[in-house]
């Protein structure tokens, strides 16, 4: 071809310098892009010789080449794909290309926020001049008789194109890298670049240092030794990706051990994970994929899922919440969507019914695999629970149509030993306490609840995650009548005696005794006959008053306990030998101490079973069984 130079028609002034500037924070996207299109370059030409419009040898490896050169500070993108005519060039590059930048940057230029684009698909080939000084195009079509062309830009607005000294089919991008781009020849960079987005690119994606000098033969090995490793065959280089990643594969096919493999692979947790679901979906859209529940060290690791998003094996960002139902982020795994429109804002894909569809599917996918865990493999699911719950509450809690379908396989670990439903608990437990389900938070503190509870016959659900308030209060919400109260915040009738056993002037005497032993005019005190005679009182703590005071201190802190006060009542246990003796020595004025000191005792030790005590008591509390063990002596 005869030599040609232009000037490419563009309305927008300096179009390169504002590509660099509004992409900046994701500088490392031009090779994503360029990899991208090298991919599709080698996807076309594939279908072409399917249809049989392209003669290729039978021999014929598809592959992609990445040469980084810090010496010449040079990075090459090469692929054997389609490559372009002439013709194509000056439609595509010089044409479609900067033209597409301009409407680019006119449809985006009022979003300030980078983040506001999914994928900057689409944005092509000019991203190149993010990084570059110069790029040049060296191309040879498949086409029979093509002539390969060379096309040259220097990141403004003009272009060269000539003959190329090109003898492969495919294309061959040089960047002259500027300053700010050099980063990109570091061999360890580019490798983490690559990895990053192409993991699992459909074909072979290769990396070489252009720069790196080939090591010297040894000179202090023997001849044989040097002659030997001559005439050795030169190491294959590996590719850096898997061209055919697990989520491709129909799940009969996938062992344990692949999916094992796989996760640790790909999310670097050496933890095996609980169990996952395999998607695998062409109709009525396109969508493959594995979902991962990993186990917990802690329950705050619920936060630290990771939803890897893919697009035709290419990655492109981790956890989008638009396209992955948002409590599912708190899973791991990767989604692949061929079909999903990545240069689009993600308030359009907000909006987008497919995109809906999709995020629907996946939420029935979880809730179908939970079923079938609770149904065949109960016993599994039971273990599962712990780690499991956090998440599945959560999804409860955000999507009403998750909590819909598994709102009959919700579990809770019991006081009494194993797991029950909520159903099973109310049936087992409704001539005690008629659709009140009582719960425990915290195991050792309220260990002694607990036993009272057992004693009696009773039963509570554990319920000690920091999301179990909020999922309460769903339950509360969407099963009528029924009301969840901690261990602590009532005594069942079946734990007490048919009357308090004590005289009302007895009652009258020892709430008074009690309010001037601790101080406090306003203590609520109750006089009940438990059967367990051992427990001389308890602490209550009214349900609605501590979930008012807890949800207050999710208010940034603020002091809002004059909204909410304390609701504590200290329940006196009229069987107890220790408030009997209290009652017998009423008369006695020489034992006035000794009755305040066993008082201060009793209603410390109640306290200490119902929540720590604090420093001050605490030491009081030493300091007076300390006299108490004098006395004993």
């Amino acid at each position: 071809m005869k030599h040609e130079s232009g000037s490419i028609s563009i309305n927008t002034e300096n179009i390169f310098p504002i590509i660099k500037k509004w992409l900046y924070s994701e500088k490392d996207i031009f090779i994503r892009e360029l990899v991208s299109n090298a991919s599709d370059a080698i996807s076309k030409l594939k279908k072409l010789d399917a249809i049989g419009e392209a003669d290729l040898p039978d021999d014929n490896r598809f592959e992609i080449k990445v040469i980084v050169n810090k010496n010449e500070k040079t990075i090459k993108v090469i692929d054997n794909g389609l490559g372009m005519t002439d013709e194509e060039v000056k439609k595509y590059i010089n044409q479609i290309a900067f033209s597409g930048a301009v409407d680019f940057l006119e449809k985006y230029k009022d979003k300030s926020d980078d983040g506001q684009i999914i994928g900057h698909f689409g944005l092509g080939f000019y991203s190149a001049f993010m990084v570059s000084e110069r790029v040049q195009i060296d191309t040879l079509s498949y086409q029979p008789g093509a002539a390969a062309v060379r096309w040259i830009s220097d990141g403004g607005t003009e272009f060269e194109m000539q003959d190329s000294d090109i003898t492969e089919r495919g294309t061959t991008i040089t960047l002259y890298l500027a300053e700010d781009g050099l980063e990109f020849t570091d061999e360890y960079k580019m490798r983490t670049t690559l990895e990053k987005y192409f993991a699992f690119l459909p074909y072979e994606l290769y990396l070489e240092d252009a720069a790196k000098v080939p090591e010297k033969a040894d000179e202090s090995k023997g001849e044989e030794q040097e002659a030997a490793s001559e005439n050795a065959e030169p190491k294959k280089p590996e590719p850096l990706n898997d061209t055919h990643p697990l989520w491709l594969k129909n799940p009969k096919d996938c062992t344990e051990e692949e999916y094992k493999q796989f996760y640790t692979k790909v999310f670097h947790d050496f933890n095996e994970p609980l169990f996952w679901i395999h998607l695998n979906m062409d109709y009525p859209f396109n969508l493959k994929g594995i979902l991962y529940f990993p186990k917990l060290k802690h329950e705050f690791e619920t936060m630290e899922g990771q939803i890897k998003l893919y697009y035709n094996q290419v990655f492109v960002a981790d956890n989008i919440k638009e396209v992955i139902p948002e409590f599912l982020l708190l899973l791991k795994g990767v989604l692949d969507c061929p079909d999903l429109p990545l240069n689009v804002s993600r308030s359009f894909l907000q909006n987008d019914g497919y995109v809906n569809k999709i995020s629907t599917h996946i939420t029935k996918k979880v809730a179908d695999k939970l079923t079938s865990l609770f149904e065949n493999e109960r016993e599994n699911y039971n273990k599962y629970w712990d780690d499991i719950n956090p998440f599945v509450k959560y999804g409860c809690i955000r999507e009403e149509k998750f909590y819909d379908r598994v709102k009959d396989i919700l579990i809770y670990k019991s006081t009494k030993g194993g797991y029950t439903t909520l159903k099973d608990y109310l049936e087992n437990n409704k001539e005690k306490h008629e659709n009140k389900v009582f719960y425990v938070s915290n195991e050792k503190q309220q260990a002694q609840y607990i036993r009272l509870f057992n004693e009696n016959g009773m039963e509570a659900v554990i319920l000690s995650t920091m999301i179990d308030n909020h999922f309460m209060q769903l339950l509360e919400s969407k099963m009528t009548g029924v009301r969840f109260n901690r261990i602590d915040a009532d005594i069942s009738d079946s734990m007490k005696n048919d009357n308090t056993g004590i005289a009302e002037a007895d009652v009258s005497y020892l709430e008074k005794l009690f309010k001037a032993a601790v101080d406090d005019d306003k203590l609520k005190v109750q006089v009940e006959s438990l059967k367990n005679e051992t427990v001389p009182a308890m602490i209550l703590l009214s349900e609605q008053s501590r979930r008012m005071q807890e949800m207050s201190a999710m208010f940034g802190g603020m002091d809002m306990s004059h909204m909410f006060p304390k609701e504590q009542t200290l329940v006196l246990n009229s069987s107890n030998k220790l408030v009997k003796a209290l009652t017998d020595m009423k008369e006695d004025e020489t034992r006035k101490d000794q009755v305040k000191l066993i008082s201060e005792h009793i209603y410390d030790l109640a306290m200490m079973s119902h929540q720590p005590l604090e420093p001050d008591a605490m030491a009081k509390f030493i300091e007076r069984s300390n006299e108490i063990l004098m006395k004993l002596v």
